[in-house]
């Protein structure tokens, strides 16, 4: 019964060390996109520099993101 208390009140304060800590930012996106939900394409808007230089596709496929479509020209 005592770790089972103990246990309650460890994950209640974890739950609230998170809320607490949790500021909205989004991960992904790079310092200059304010509080949007959905970050502007291409690789300036990303929070890390992409490992390789983007292709026109890599480009056309951020573009379209969330559609479900991709781009015309595949």
């Amino acid at each position: 019964m005592l770790r089972t208390l103990l246990l309650g009140a460890l994950g209640y304060a974890g739950y609230k060390y998170y809320e607490k800590n949790k500021d909205g930012i989004h991960a992904a996106f790079a310092g200059n996109q304010g509080n949007a939900d959905v970050r502007d394409s291409g690789p300036s808007a990303m929070r890390d520099k992409p490992a390789r230089s983007w292709t026109k596709t890599d480009e056309e496929s951020d573009q379209s993101f969330p559609a479900s479509d991709p781009p015309a020209n595949y």
